[in-house]
């Protein structure tokens, strides 16, 4: 018999919070999303509109929530450069005010909220692979410092309500994850390949393609979020999810150009401001503590990946995307 949770999950309506939202559905779980719809989107809700234990709710964590759950999932957060650069300012909030509100939620109701942080708070990394106690090499006044300072400062405030309120709480420093329902126009490097491979036009590299990172497919980040929030309660984090296989960019370019036929050509741009040159977890612990591994092949996941964004140019990308038509900005596109 399951054991039967009121769950939250903020930022529930994005790439990975959907999945998310999913997988607790089919564990018989009771799931409150809740989304401002900044980069969610409706159409990642369609397949739970018409659960019965499916909940939607817009709303900005900036501001205060009150709702009665048992877990809480803390997913809500631009994730991709070209998102959480177009309004710094408000990202930074989410991640601290937004921190703040979901902690004295769970402050409130004694309930365990697991923080979905990211392998960004190690900056570019001096250390390789990236194991959990490596404090990171952040440029704290650079483009991306309102997104990777921002996450660092939501790890301080969870370990900070642990240590001063006894929170039980979990801490995941996501890796590069990938599959279906990511954002055709979120600038990150798998979508981009892929949309631009299917259209027909040129791959763009930032860099020349030697800067590595490792791509987990979503459903096994899922399962590996799931299993941290399960863990005892003295067990906190941080802890790296992630698949320690790793690929160059320019790998990553050629194994799309042949899983989708394209003839698309690869062209070389300037590599951006505090772009890291090395993205690998270290998932030891995640192995002894959750018993946990990726299990998907990357070019599996991939081909599932390609097959979603196949069908949505098939609907028409533009009309889907028209918010993310967006001017031009400094964007750090190969995270």
């Amino acid at each position: 018999m399951i054991d039967k949770k009121r769950i939250l999950v903020t930022g529930g309506a994005g790439f990975i919070g959907s999945h998310l939202c999913g997988r607790l559905l089919a564990e018989g779980h009771d799931v409150l999303c809740v989304d401002n719809f900044f980069t969610g989107t409706k159409r990642n809700m369609l397949p739970f509109l018409d659960k019965p234990f499916f909940e939607l709710l817009r709303h900005d964590i900036t501001f205060p929530l009150f709702v009665e759950v048992d877990e809480i999932y803390n997913l809500a957060c631009p994730a991709s450069p070209i998102h959480y650069q177009n309004d710094p300012v408000q990202t930074t909030k989410v991640n601290v005010h937004g921190s703040i509100n979901m902690l004295g939620l769970a402050k409130r109701l004694k309930s365990k909220i697991l923080q979905a942080s990211t392998s960004e708070v190690y900056g570019d990394p001096t250390v390789h692979p990236q194991v959990e106690t490596y404090w990171g090499s952040v440029n704290p006044i650079g483009p991306r410092a309102c997104y990777d300072e921002g996450k660092r400062c939501a790890e301080t405030l969870f370990f900070d309500y642990h240590r001063q309120h006894g929170l039980k709480i979990k801490v995941a420093r996501i890796f590069n994850t990938y599959g279906p329902r990511m954002h055709p126009n979120d600038g990150r490097v798998v979508s981009n390949f892929i949309v631009q491979a299917l259209k027909g036009d040129p791959i763009t590299i930032f860099g020349n393609g030697s800067q590595t990172r490792s791509f987990c497919y979503v459903d096994d980040l899922v399962d590996g979020l799931i299993r941290e929030m399960n863990t005892p309660d003295y067990f906190t984090g941080p802890l790296n999810l992630g698949n320690p296989t790793e690929s160059t960019i320019l790998e990553l370019a050629e194994l799309i150009l042949k899983l989708t036929g394209s003839k698309s050509e690869i062209q070389y741009n300037t590599l951006p401001q505090d772009d890291p040159r090395q993205r690998q977890p270290d998932i030891t612990l995640a192995k002894q503590v959750l018993e946990w591994a990726p299990t998907v092949p990357l070019e599996q996941g991939l081909q599932k990946t390609i097959d979603y964004f196949d069908d949505l140019l098939r609907e028409g990308i533009d009309k889907y995307n028209s918010r993310w038509q967006m001017p031009k900005v400094k964007v750090v596109p190969n995270q």
